[in-house]
Order: structure tokens, then C-alpha cells, then sequence
């Protein structure tokens, strides 16, 4: 498990994390998402030991971090700046890792050097952004990682070899139980292999829950009335409402159940709802502004 409490980093004065906690469960997917300069890449540096924090602990296993080789070792990190000792090829690289890395798989490494199609002896610094990224995922995933740390691990990447990254790594979860923190702005991809999500802003955790119970928390509801009803939506938590001809359009925080219970006993002549994508989610918890959930929502 990997566990954040109650961290701060400052620099120069910025505060880059607050009071930042973060639970990632052993043999799970944990997506971390936020907006640009929300503090993901920082934190990600702190749970990976690159930096120390100011305040807090950061533990996995129960043991420190930070200048742990016994954790190190079983640690996989992929960062978004990805860097390659420059006159290195493929192969070169992977007998360096293999000096690092006791838990080295050769085996591994030559089939997802075949799966990926990428050559083993021209230098990695004349490789794409996106065949750099390819080598960076086949050399961590060789190491037989029990944790992996990723920083916007498919960017750049096309949709064939995506589905190939997702597919090693959501299989050895299941296989393995190796541990996944993840962070990225493909809110789509992320909800269809995190088990939880941590939505980051200005340094400060906002929400941090598993996914199937945050979405089930927040439904989007059209509803309509025979005739007009006063407070019909008394006892439930509206967060948003706009009105389009006869049908109310609203997003509302509440268990199902209550929702269909509240509205259900005014009869109405239309009632759909539905619980909204991460993506939504993720725009109205950071409030976006009202035409732009507006445009994504309905």
C-alpha cells in the first residue's frame, strides 16, 4: 500500500502541496487527475522518493520512501520527461537496468521488444517522442515491478499501442498485484482501468474515493412536471439546475435510491437519470465555468 499523509512542499515561497493525503490500495489501479500545475507531477516525484517533503510522511509497505534501495528496487517509474543516457540503444539499456534491477525479466523483455516492433540497436535520442515512451514502458515493465508509477504514460502513444500498455499492466495487476498510481489527463482511458480516483487542485487533495462510489454519488437528471410543483426537489443536494422549455436539466449529489424516492413521489411525466462520466466530474468538482459544463454535461 501507499500511503500519503498530511504532506506540504513549498518552493521559493509556492506552497506545491497542502495537507496532502493519499491511500493507494495494494494490487490497484489509482488514478490521479488535476488541472494543469494542480501539483500531480510534485506529488508523484514525493511518493517515487525523488523529493523529500517539508512535513508529513510518505510510506509504503509501512516503511519510508525517500532513500529506500530496498523499495527503489521493486519501484517502476515512468515519468512525462522522459530522459535516456543519450549514445545508449535499446539493448544497451537493458543490460544497464538488468545491473539495477535484481528481479530483471530477459524473457519479458525480449517478447515486448517483439510486440512493440522497436529496433534494439539504433539509439534511443533518434527515437519519436512516442517510441521513446514504448522503450521507457518495455524496460520498467521488465523489471517486474510491484509498484508502478506513471506520469502521463500514454501521451503521444496511438490507439493500437495504447490498448498494448493498458493490457500488460491491468494484467499484472490481476496476476501479480502489482500496485499502479497513475496520473493523466485522459479522463476517458482513466475510467475505464482505475479502480480509484484522487482529483487534485492547488496542491490540496479535493476528492479521493473508488470510482464505481463516486460516480454512483453524483447523478445528471432530466425531469419533467404535469404541472408546476413547489420545491419538488426539497431534501435532495442540487448542485446545478438550468431550465430548457418544459424539462429541468440538474446535477444532484444524493444516493439513487433517495433521488428516485423524492422526485418519483411528484409523478413525474419524465424522469432519466444517469450518473455522469469522470470527466464530467471532474470538470464541475473544479468549477468549471457555467457554459462550459453546460456544453459537456448536456
Amino acid at each position: 500500500m501507499i500511503k500519503v499523509q498530511h504532506v506540504d512542499k513549498t518552493f521559493d515561497g509556492f506552497p506545491a502541496l497542502i495537507g496532502l493525503d493519499l491511500n493507494v490500495k495494494k494490487g490497484s489501479i489509482y488514478g490521479l487527475v488535476g488541472t494543469n500545475g494542480a501539483g500531480k507531477t510534485t506529488l508523484i516525484k514525493h511518493v517515487t522518493g525523488i523529493l523529500r517533503q517539508d512535513g508529513g510522511e510518505i510510506t509504503i509497505e509501512d516503511v519510508p520512501v525517500y532513500e529506500n534501495i530496498d523499495i527503489k528496487e521493486r519501484m517502476g517509474y515512468i515519468p512525462d520527461d522522459l530522459y535516456f543516457l543519450s549514445s545508449y540503444n535499446l539493448k544497451e539499456s537493458a543490460n544497464f537496468y538488468r545491473s539495477l534491477y535484481p528481479r530483471w525479466n530477459g524473457e519479458r523483455y525480449q517478447k515486448m521488444v517483439r510486440q512493440f516492433d522497436l529496433s534494439e540497436t539504433r539509439k534511443l535520442s533518434r527515437f519519436s517522442k512516442g517510441m521513446q515512451k514504448q522503450a521507457a514502458f518495455i524496460l520498467i515493465m521488465s523489471t517486474m515491478p510491484d509498484y508502478l508509477i506513471l506520469d502521463e504514460p500514454i501521451d503521444g502513444l496511438d490507439p493500437i499501442i495504447r490498448k498494448l500498455v493498458w493490457k500488460y499492466v491491468v494484467e499484472d495487476v490481476a496476476e501479480r498485484e502489482m500496485t499502479v498510481l497513475v496520473s493523466s489527463h485522459n479522463l476517458r482511458e482513466m475510467e475505464g482501468i482505475c479502480d480509484s480516483i484522487g482529483i487534485l487542485n492547488h496542491g490540496k487533495m479535493m476528492i479521493e474515493r473508488d470510482l464505481d462510489e463516486l460516480k454512483s454519488d453524483i447523478h445528471k437528471i432530466q425531469v419533467a412536471f404535469r404541472t408546476p410543483q413547489e420545491n419538488p426537489y426539497a431534501g435532495l443536494n442540487v448542485l446545478h439546475k438550468e431550465v430548457r422549455g418544459s424539462v429541468e436539466l440538474l446535477i444532484v449529489r444524493n444516493r439513487r435510491d433517495l433521488v428516485e424516492q423524492v422526485i418519483g413521489a411528484k409523478d413525474p411525466v419524465v424522469f432519466d437519470l444517469l450518473p455522469l462520466s469522470l470527466e464530467e466530474i471532474f470538470i464541475y468538482e473544479l468549477g468549471g465555468g457555467e457554459n462550459e459544463i453546460q456544453g459537456i454535461l448536456f
